[in-house]
Parts: structure tokens; sequence; C-alpha cells
């Protein structure tokens, strides 16, 4: 079971001067920590001031990058055992942060799933709704919350997906599914994070489309044929069935009808090729 004094903490925080202090000093109420470090994003106000003084190790980025390199730079800095990523907006609470840290040794990812009473906004709810839909027949188990920025991991299995995660909002989507992809034990642990105060900086349109194309990449890497083996049959389905129809009213086989047909065959092809090499990925990895 892992603890506080091997967990580092990462704070990834762009404009955060309001909530951070709170933060920082929160956490460190709650255990003793091997150390917290504040990736600031290239904030434009005092939060890099303001996380110092309350007693976290700063790392700045001269300019603003993303949430995702911002949780990459930290998991670079960081010299724990365990990393705990935990939002800069005062959302989550110091006590689940210990929570999640004690499940690590039996799980090799905790991931804190928030009520979904906590979204900001209907819209938001359904959204996420969505994703985790799709995030779950991807991957074939339950998704409770794909989006949470709130996880544990150890180190060392975090740095064999670094080169993964995008400089996006995405990385908690693309840590998620890489660890279950991967074969390691994930755990949903419930949380109560509270109603973000001010604005959120991730607009539903926008990136509503780039995380179902980070969710259909990442499971692609590891599990083509969950991606291919649906577009195969529903090209092969209506293949055949127009081919069925025509030959029945036209007495006669159409191009469209074969074109489907092949173009079912050739998916799947496609996919086992890709299962293959996709295989080939964890040959020889420890």
């Amino acid at each position: 079971m892992a603890s506080p004094e091997q967990t580092s903490v990462v704070i990834p925080a762009f404009n955060e001067a309001d909530d951070i202090a709170d933060v920082v000093s929160g956490l460190r109420r709650s255990a003793a920590w091997h150390e917290i470090l504040v990736v600031d994003d290239g904030s434009t106000d005092a939060t890099s001031a303001a996380a110092q003084a309350a007693g976290a190790r700063v790392v700045r980025h001269p300019y603003n990058k993303g949430n995702g390199a911002s949780v990459k730079s930290g998991i670079r800095e960081a010299t724990g055992e365990y990393v705990l990523i935990i939002d800069a907006d005062g959302q989550h609470q110091p006590a689940d942060a210990t929570r999640l840290v004690s499940r690590l040794g039996d799980y090799d990812l905790v991931v804190g799933a928030r009520a979904h009473a906590t979204q900001a906004t209907v819209a938001r709810r359904l959204g996420n709704h969505l994703l985790n839909g799709l995030a779950s027949y991807l991957t074939g188990r339950p998704i409770p919350d794909l989006t949470s920025g709130f996880r544990a991991a150890r180190r060392q299995h975090l740095h064999e997906f670094i080169h993964l995660l995008p400089n996006g909002f995405s990385a908690p989507t693309t840590t998620t599914l890489a660890f279950i992809k991967a074969g390691y034990n994930v755990v949903f642990e419930p949380v109560e994070a509270r109603l973000r105060v001010g604005q959120s900086k991730i607009r539903l349109l926008r990136d509503g489309a780039k995380f179902s194309l980070i969710v259909l990449k990442v499971v692609t890497i590891f599990s083509p044929l969950r991606v291919f083996l649906p577009v195969s049959l529903a090209s092969f389905a209506v293949g055949l069935g127009y081919a069925m129809w025509t030959i029945a009213t036209q007495s006669h086989v159409t191009n469209s009808s074969v074109l489907l047909i092949m173009l079912g065959v050739i998916v799947f092809l496609m996919g086992l090729v890709s299962e293959q090499i996709a295989a080939l990925r964890f040959e020889g990895r420890e």
C-alpha cells in the first residue's frame, strides 16, 4: 500500500492565483507528502508566487502549453515512487487525496470518479455521459468518469505512457484508456467534488470532438479490432442486404453492393493486421 510519504503531488495550474494557495495548504495539512509540485503553465497572474508562498515547489512554463503538457512536466520532475495529480481549482478535497493514494499497490491507477451532480451544466453532464459510454464500449469495462483529472499512479507506469499524452485537456482520458488497455489494474474511487467556482477552460463543442478522437486513437493503438470490427460488419451487412434485395427485385447484383462487401472484408483484414502491430508494442516490455 502506498503512503503520502512516497507520493509526489502534481498540480497543473494556469491563472489559478485565487485558489492555488488554499489547495497547497489543504494538502500539506492533510498528510506529509513527499513533495508538492505546482506546474505553472505560463500564468499571467500571481499563481507561481502564491503556490511558492504556500510551500509548494514551482515548475514554470515560459508560455501556456496546455494542461497535458503541465502534467507531463510534473511527472518528469516528480521524485516520489507514486504520483498524485490533482486540479488547482479547489474542487477536490485533501481527504480524498490520501484515500486515493492508499489504494495504490493493489491497483496501478486510482481515478477519483466524480458524482454527476458536480458537473457544472446539463450539457456538460450529457457530454461526459456519452464519452464515458463510448469509452466503456471500446475498452470492454465500465468507466464512470473518463475525464477526471484527479488520479494517482505509480510514477514508473506513467513514464511508460508519457509519450502518448497530448498537450491539451485529454491527458486524463489518455492515461485511463492506456492503463486499461495495457492490462494494468485500474479502479474508480467515488469522490465528492465541490462545484467549480469560476469559468471552466474546457468548451463542450470545441473539446468534445477532440476527446472522442483521443478515445478512438488510444483504443486503436492498443486494441484496433474494437474500432475496425464494427465498421467492417456494418459495411458487410449493408452490402449483403442490398445485394439480396437487388437479386430479389431486379435479378442482378449491383456494383454498389459488391463494393460494400469488399470494403467490409478489407477493413476487417486491416483490423487484423493492426491488431498484430499493436501486440508487437508489448513484446519485451517489463
